[in-house]
């Protein structure tokens, strides 16, 4: 039985497949001519159906598709000896926007052995494109006026703790200057939490360099002897997103202010340890010094704002905090564990 009308049936639903395909599809012959082409390319190219069958490709239009590269490509691919997969080519027509375009061809096989057929797909990606680099741009202005705002944020920062330091100088009262030397040590420490985060990446602080900085800040700003007294800073090699090293830059600054103020009155020398370590979901950040310790019953100091701040910032970051005797001198460990939800509070604080 003969099988010239299987391969006529399977030609002819080849065509209709084509032709109505929602891609910008064409049929071709090996000697590129259109057999037949898609409504969805005769729409996207404001081609007429009825000019296009049995027409060269590089006569379609008004001679844009006349690329010698593309027609290069098209004769090794009918040949075998390539394929053409994801090439880009500009569509340049008179008077109107140059079109990027991605072409896709495969030797396709209709049914008819004698004659070699090419199934050429094309996508149009100028809008693609287009939204991409809008995208890209918009993320560049971005970042410019983030660094802008950076900048600004560090120059006004350093104005406040200027003028604090200066008030602090002019006022009589002991206890007031006491106030506003704390408003300028805070004032610091969100200033190094903001140069900590304008070097970030992604928005992950990098725990060490971070805690270096940031207590290399308030013994510049409160320790007048550097021999008398130091801080140092332990940590392993922890990252934790922005929010998170707010809060605990916070408490560090606030424990880090309250030992200097009351742990080492009576002492010729001490020192403050700064350690955090992490495993995964659990993390402990720990406040040591070598000081005259928490005085006891009667003696303790009151709860300040100080305590208020870290009790807060603890609770926020689901932390419990524990108050122990360092031998001497008093450590302060604000620990996670999971989804921990426990809460202590610290005696007393500055």
């Amino acid at each position: 039985m003969s099988k010239e009308p299987i391969a006529h049936f399977e030609a002819a639903s080849t065509l209709a497949v084509v032709v109505s395909s929602n891609e910008p599809l064409l049929f071709l012959s090996a000697d590129q001519k259109v057999i037949a082409a898609s409504t969805s390319f005769c729409r996207t190219f404001e081609i007429d159906p009825a000019t296009i069958p049995g027409r060269a490709l590089s006569e379609l239009g008004n001679g844009e598709w006349a690329m010698p590269k593309l027609a290069s490509l098209l004769k090794a691919t009918a040949s075998g000896s390539a394929r053409i997969e994801a090439y880009e080519i500009d569509l340049k027509r008179s008077e109107r926007k140059t079109r990027q375009l991605i072409v896709n061809a495969q030797v396709l096989d209709d049914g008819n052995k004698d004659h070699t057929r090419l199934l050429v797909a094309i996508t149009d990606v100028t809008d693609a494109r287009a939204e991409a680099k809008q995208k890209d741009d918009l993320v560049r202005e971005k970042a410019i006026l983030i660094q802008e705002v950076q900048h600004r944020v560090a120059n006004s920062l350093q104005i406040i703790a200027s003028v604090l330091m200066q008030s602090a100088r002019r006022v009589q009262s002991e206890e007031a200057r006491g106030h506003l030397h704390d408003a300028h040590n805070r004032v610091m420490s969100i200033a190094a939490v903001q140069k900590q985060l304008s070097t970030s990446s992604g928005g992950i602080v990098e725990l060490r360099s971070y805690f270096t900085q940031l207590c290399e800040s308030l013994g510049a700003s409160m320790i007048a002897d550097g021999d008398r007294l130091s801080i140092a800073v332990t940590v392993d090699d922890s990252s934790v997103e922005a929010d998170v090293s707010i809060s605990l830059g916070l408490i560090v600054t606030e424990l880090v202010i309250n030992a200097l103020k009351h742990a080492f009155a009576q002492q010729e020398t001490g020192r403050i340890v700064i350690d955090y370590r992490s495993d995964r979901t659990d993390w402990t950040l720990t406040v040591t010094d070598n000081g005259v310790g928490m005085p006891a019953g009667s003696d303790a100091p009151k709860a300040g704002l100080g305590t208020g701040i870290v009790e807060a910032l603890a609770r926020n970051l689901r932390g419990e905090i524990n108050l122990s005797d360092a031998n001497p001198g008093t450590a302060v460990r604000i620990s996670h564990r999971g989804d921990a939800d426990r809460r202590t509070r610290i005696p007393a604080a500055a």
